[in-house]
């Protein structure tokens, strides 16, 4: 009885409490354990990037009229006559054949320009900043009234090229009283073309052209009234 009692008062064992943890697994001893290969991560492949555009800038300038002077339709002084140009104006300077010997000129901030004489103006800057301007951008008054002359021959002899063509006939009162016909020629000079604005009273005009430019010569014939120009007619060169 005695025993029965001591053992109802002993301490009874308390159960063991088990994390929930995986069981871990032996290995045996020299067992290497591979590990993940990693991924190669790829080099984006270079984007390739266009060549910027450069756009070139051109000045405008200012010019005082150094004499009075005729301002033209063209770069050139068998263009019409457009205005006149007082001694001491300032004007501004926009454009310039490619030579750089004629100017595009218009009053400050105006809207109606012409085309000097280079050796006229006194500009406050490089003429050759200025942007040359294209023959075909010169703005000539055309003619409602007139057909264009006829080409009716081209000869060459050596670097000579002679045009003659058909004449126009004009009505009283519409002779500009100018040069009455004009060749725009683009010809070979040293290797380079180059563009000459040439004028001619007669029904014929010689010029030079060389050869030896990679790109070909070529040239166009216009007749001139009070009004403005035909239409421009190709000349075919020999």
């Amino acid at each position: 009885m005695l025993l029965l009692l001591l053992a109802g008062c002993l301490p009874l064992p308390r159960p063991t409490l088990t994390a929930d943890l995986p069981s871990a697994t032996w290995l045996p001893t020299g067992t290497s354990v591979p590990l993940p290969s990693a991924t190669p991560s790829r080099t984006p492949a270079p984007t390739q990037t266009g060549t910027p555009t450069v756009t070139a800038t051109w000045a405008v300038l200012r010019g005082e009229v150094l004499q009075r002077a005729n301002c033209r339709y063209g770069a050139g002084a068998v263009y019409l006559y457009k205005y006149g140009l007082v001694p001491g104006s300032n004007l501004e300077i926009i454009g310039r054949n490619d030579a750089g010997t004629w100017l595009e000129v218009r009053a400050i901030g105006g809207n109606n320009p012409c085309w000097v004489k280079a050796d006229l103006m006194a500009p406050n800057g490089e003429i050759m900043s200025v942007a040359p301007v294209d023959p075909d951008d010169f703005n000539l008054p055309r003619s409602p009234y007139y057909a264009p002359p006829a080409v009716l021959s081209t000869v060459r002899e050596g670097d000579a090229v002679t045009v003659t063509f058909t004449g126009i006939v004009l009505r009283p009162g519409d002779d500009s009283l100018q040069t009455p016909y004009v060749v725009e020629a683009w010809v070979c000079r040293d290797g380079q073309i180059l563009f000459e604005a040439l004028g001619s009273d007669m029904n014929a005009i010689t010029f030079i052209d060389e050869p030896g430019c990679a790109e070909p010569s070529h040239a166009r014939l216009t007749a001139a009234e009070k009004h403005g120009y035909t239409a421009f007619v190709p000349i075919p060169l020999p």
